[in-house]
């Protein structure tokens, strides 16, 4: 296999983890509106989890991909507004994951049926969480990654996919362990 098609791939796979968190994200926000309207009730209390489920695997897994694997070769551009959009985007994470601490306890507690959080406060948290992941998506698919898939174009990529899937199995094996 030659390393051209295998990094579209590690893109793909990026790409299409984008729009999964777009998609989580108005979850989120049915889930709210539903919490408003009716209260916890099964539905509602397997959306939570679920969502819960995903900010806390699958999108902290995608963060790491970046980290781990495409901006490394950004941060060694030679282009200061590649390694400033870079710095930028690491810094997104950091605020994405602080936002999530503040979500996270009401659906965790939404989970177990109690409702002790105030759900405007919880909306407007997720609208904070939104529009940072917005913005960072912009900037990730717009600057970060057409730029990395020019640096990466001429490598092997498989092994990265390869970390990518045995990291998800490991995180995946260890939440069905806790349960």
């Amino acid at each position: 296999m030659c390393a051209a098609p295998a990094s579209i791939a590690v893109f793909e796979f990026l790409d299409s983890t984008h729009r999964e968190i777009q998609a989580q994200i108005r979850q989120l926000h049915a889930l709210v509106d539903a919490i408003e309207s009716t209260g916890l009730n099964t539905a509602t209390r397997e959306q939570a989890r679920r969502v819960l489920d995903y900010f806390n695997g699958e999108a902290r897994q995608h963060h790491l991909d970046e980290e781990k694997h495409i901006f490394p070769a950004l941060l060694g551009s030679q282009d200061a507004e590649i390694v400033q959009a870079t710095e930028h985007l690491i810094q997104d994470h950091g605020w994405l994951e602080e936002n999530w601490i503040q979500i996270a306890p009401s659906l965790e507690a939404a989970t177990s049926g109690n409702l002790w959080f105030d759900t405007v406060e919880l909306r407007h948290a997720l609208d904070v969480f939104e529009a940072l992941y917005t913005d960072h998506l912009l900037l990730e698919e717009s600057v970060a990654y057409p730029e990395a898939k020019k640096r990466l174009a001429g490598l092997n990529t498989i092994g990265m996919g390869r970390e990518m899937a045995k990291r998800r199995a490991l995180k995946s094996d260890e939440a069905r362990a806790r349960r």
